[in-house]
């Protein structure tokens, strides 16, 4: 996977490498022996990786392409990750539309050499905004209806993706996007206990009661082999959603009860005290819960486990390995 050109290895890019995708994506390719240059903001950060010569940490940003054009200097191969979550964001355009899509743009303009490029898109530029209950995506779905404003994060993945995909056209280069839903699994720095890990953080540090929500998860283990599979694996302009299971948060409850040794939150709150909490939540908020509580989608995967060779790791190990490196930052 890593090139040799002339004597000299071509390290992988990996944007956004602190994140918790990103920073399993340079762990997947350390252990295969490939030299990666992980690209942060904030350099202190690659603590959370081994010592190891195949590691090359450069300080960049996405709205710097002066930095972006020395971080792809050199590179064939590129895994962009970088971005926000929309989670307790003050302003979404800055700080969750922009990265996704003036990132996007900033990093396109510096790619003129990369050979292939995977991009970690999200189900959020799959699913509509609106949908009937029960409604199944696919990946020939889009989400169109979402604005700046309005439903900010599937706004800013699916307008990166175009805007990526749109600048690869005619161009002689790979391009594989990959479609992960709520991502969970072992955090390698309590910063990632921030974003999806929310979530699981909920049963470990939370009130003893869930709300009525409905969630879609995939193990970032299978997340990261998904994206270093895909620049040599799978369809050129593809579009793979890796997603596991949807479980409403009582039945996880009952899920890491039965497999480790404590009991943890199955007791739903009444959807007029989840309102009340809203007002008071700094991550929640009363439109937000409005179009969650009660409601659920489906994905269809097809086969994009099977042609991106991944693990498939079970519910329990995907759960129990969350819960544990969230307990062990203690």
């Amino acid at each position: 996977m890593t090139l040799l050109c002339l004597g000299v290895i071509m390290p992988v890019l990996v944007t956004g490498a602190s994140g918790f995708i990103g920073a399993h994506v340079v762990l997947e390719l350390l252990d295969r022996g490939v030299h990666v240059r992980a690209m942060m903001r904030d350099v202190s950060l690659s603590e959370m990786f081994p010592k190891s010569e195949l590691l090359e940490v450069v300080k960049a940003d996405l709205f710097d392409v002066a930095s972006l054009k020395k971080a792809v200097e050199g590179c064939d191969d590129v895994i962009h990750c970088a971005a926000s979550l929309n989670i307790g964001v003050k302003d979404v355009k800055a700080e969750v539309v922009d990265p996704s899509v003036i990132g996007v743009e900033s990093l396109c303009s510096v790619m003129n050499k990369v050979k292939r490029i995977v991009h970690t898109s999200s189900v959020a530029a799959i699913r509509s905004s609106k949908f009937e209950n029960g409604k199944v995506f696919t990946n020939s779905d889009w989400c169109e209806d979402a604005t700046p404003s309005y439903n900010a994060y599937g706004f800013a993945k699916a307008e990166g993706e175009k805007k990526i995909r749109k600048w690869a056209e005619g161009k002689d280069l790979r391009l594989v996007t990959i479609h992960p839903s709520i991502v969970f699994g072992p955090i390698l720095h309590s910063r990632h206990m921030n974003g999806s890990m929310s979530y699981l953080k909920h049963f470990v540090k939370g009130p003893p009661f869930v709300l009525d929500i409905h969630i879609n998860f995939v193990d970032v283990r299978d997340v990261a082999k998904a994206h270093v599979n895909a620049l040599d694996e799978g369809e050129d302009r593809a579009r793979y959603i890796i997603h596991k299971k949807g479980m409403w948060m009582n039945e996880i409850g009952k899920e890491l009860s039965s497999k480790l040794p404590r009991k943890f939150a199955t007791r739903r709150l009444p959807r007029m005290f989840a309102y009340i909490l809203a007002l008071f939540h700094p991550k929640l908020s009363v439109k937000q819960l409005k179009g969650t509580l009660g409601t659920h989608v489906d994905y269809e995967v097809g086969d994009a486990f099977e042609v991106l060779s991944l693990t498939n790791y079970s519910v329990a190990d995907t759960l129990v390995d969350s819960v544990n490196s969230i307990q062990a930052q203690d």
